[in-house]
């Protein structure tokens, strides 16, 4: 029978101080942190480079009481989820955030009530320093969870009953923004598919929309939808074609429901732009792949990810308060969909 190999020994702190000719105490504060000199420091980073250590950070967190882990988490459906080109520009954003301050991203996506009670299971159980929290309605329970236990948190997005901190643009004013710019083009029927009313973004596009249209406005004109989805473009502007068939200008909520409403104008005959000038919202590459390509609203989607994720890695070192707002800037973007 063929002997085992044995493992090799790892190098221990015991090793890099025999090398280094220092404490371990003085080790524990370079690996922390901590102040030391100039010529103990190099000895020190010598010797971790020639007897290979690697510190032992789980248990170094333990002591620390530290994951070094923060969650990210996402309230839409799974599909949506794979569908939506920001959140996985929001998502890439925090990682990289993260990942230059050393700390591990966990992803969890919460869509129902299920999911909803094993997350806030898990967040109790102190398995993460810190959230990042994306889509989250009013009365969120995970929202409610982390104000409970005190976590460092950061909301991408603005929930009315959100106390703590917040990354977020300026929808409303870039609906306004946009929709006067589709008015300036000499439309005169101009409708919204209105989608995720239940949140921030959605409702505050919509007021935004309304704003601009002023005394034109038309809740008739108006279709709602669910979420901001191709599919459901598709379905809002079939539905919005068949009592509004003259309609000559659309404001879409999103890239992705603009796209869809910009097929369901095509299937049913008509021309963009000269039948019917389309708007998004996003600048997403869902604009790209429209024919033609959409005008809309860039939304800096990967940087709203890594402040939100800078916001709670500050927390968690005790440099920042929560209920901080941060605001990026969301241009309008024009091409020839209208």
């Amino acid at each position: 029978m063929a002997t085992p190999t044995p493992r090799a020994q790892r190098s221990t702190v015991h090793d890099v101080a025999r090398v280094a000719g220092v404490s371990r105490g003085t080790i524990s504060r370079v690996l922390n942190g901590g102040y030391v000199s100039d010529h103990a420091r190099e000895a020190i980073e010598a010797a971790i480079e020639e007897v290979g250590y690697v510190p032992n950070t789980a248990a170094r967190n333990l002591v620390r009481q530290r994951t070094q882990v923060v969650g990210f988490i996402v309230h839409e459906p799974h599909a949506l989820f794979l569908e939506d080109p920001n959140i996985g520009a929001i998502m890439l954003g925090a990682n990289t955030a993260l990942s230059e301050a050393d700390y591990q991203m966990v992803c969890v996506v919460v869509d129902s009530t299920r999911d909803t009670d094993r997350v806030s299971r898990y967040l109790s159980g102190g398995f993460v320093d810190g959230v990042v929290i994306v889509s989250a309605r009013e009365h969120d329970p995970i929202a409610a969870v982390v104000e409970k236990l005190g976590m460092p948190a950061a909301f991408v997005g603005h929930p009315s009953d959100v106390t703590g901190t917040w990354v977020g643009i300026d929808n409303r004013g870039a609906a306004r923004a946009i929709t006067q710019r589709l008015r300036e083009t000499g439309r005169r029927r101009i409708g919204m598919i209105a989608a995720a009313l239940d949140r921030d973004s959605g409702s505050d596009r919509l007021a935004g929309f309304r704003e601009a249209m002023g005394d034109a406005f038309d809740p008739a004109l108006v279709e709602e939808i669910p979420l901001y989805s191709f599919s459901d473009g598709v379905a809002g502007m079939s539905r919005l074609l068949e009592r509004a068939p003259d309609i000559d200008g659309l404001f879409g909520a999103s890239d992705a429901v603009a796209a869809g409403a910009v097929a369901a104008l095509q299937a049913a005959g008509k021309r963009v732009p000269e039948d019917i000038g389309v708007v998004g919202f996003d600048d997403s590459t869902w604009a790209q792949r429209t024919i033609p390509n959409l005008s809309t609203v860039h939304q800096p989607a990967e940087g709203l990810g890594m402040a939100a994720a800078s916001a709670v890695l500050a927390q968690i070192a005790g440099e920042q308060d929560a209920g901080q707002g941060i605001i990026l800037d969301a241009p309008v973007v024009w091409r020839a969909s209208a």
